[in-house]
């Protein structure tokens, strides 16, 4: 058997998460099906991790095993087979051992938001109106993430995650207009974890709490005490990292 990684985008309107689900569709299982009738054998892949109902992936990454050697146009083949809101990069030998989601060395999001009502981004972005956004103030909160590891306060509620800790390798807010960009990135993610900061972070830049309160529901390490998730389609995962040399 021979592994392969396999890179590609989807937009997540249309799909309850990347995950397959026993009774909604997911991109895992429009992809399995996919591949199993390209190659003619059942084929199951390991993603690179799992996004939510509705959130959207520049970049995501998956393996999957098989004996045949695989065929060039092979890419070409999926996309015209795939619906229009999934599309496969690259297909490509890996080593034996490289796991899409036990050796990714990091994962970067990007959510955006829009601070007027518009009626060709909804489907990408979280349309707010709140009056003025204090954007200096959501970044001198980046700051408190990049010392903090447990992230109990932003993880989803009963979920099965053996540990909450992450290193942030970055986090910063970036304006362009009524246009607001949140970019983070870390070593692993928890299940709803960007969402619940990007809410965390709208409610201190709107005045409604301040940066000590930001820091204490981090320290207090309780769901409950942190703001509503941000909405999905403003979510994108954009890059996924891997020593593919070593």
């Amino acid at each position: 058997m021979q592994r392969y990684f396999i890179e590609f985008s989807y937009f997540g309107k249309n799909y309850f998460g990347y995950q397959r689900q026993p009774r909604e569709i997911s991109v895992q299982e429009v992809l399995e099906k996919a591949l199993s009738t390209k190659l003619r054998e059942e084929i199951k892949i390991v993603g690179a991790g799992r996004t939510d109902t509705g959130v959207h992936a520049k970049k995501m990454f998956a393996h999957f095993e098989t004996e045949q050697i695989l065929d060039e146009n092979l890419v070409y083949q999926l996309n015209s087979f795939l619906p229009e809101d999934i599309s496969v990069k690259r297909i490509f030998l890996v080593k034996n051992n490289l796991h899409a989601r036990f050796d990714a060395t990091f994962r970067t999001y990007e959510y955006f938001i829009s601070l007027e009502k518009n009626p060709f981004n909804f489907d990408f972005c979280w349309q707010i109106r709140r009056g003025k956004i204090d954007i200096e103030k959501m970044n001198e909160a980046c700051k408190i993430l990049f010392s903090t590891t447990d992230f109990t306060s932003f993880a989803k509620l009963h979920a099965d995650n053996k540990t909450n800790n992450c290193k942030i390798y970055k986090a910063v807010w970036e304006q362009n207009g009524s246009e607001l960009k949140f970019t983070i990135s870390a070593d692993r993610f928890l299940r709803n974890m960007v969402r619940a900061i990007v809410g965390t972070m709208v409610d201190l830049g709107a005045g409604k709490i301040s940066l000590e309160d930001f820091h204490n529901i981090i320290l207090a390490k309780n769901r409950n005490l942190a703001g509503t998730s941000a909405s999905p389609q403003g979510l994108f995962l954009v890059d996924v990292g891997y020593n593919f040399g070593l």
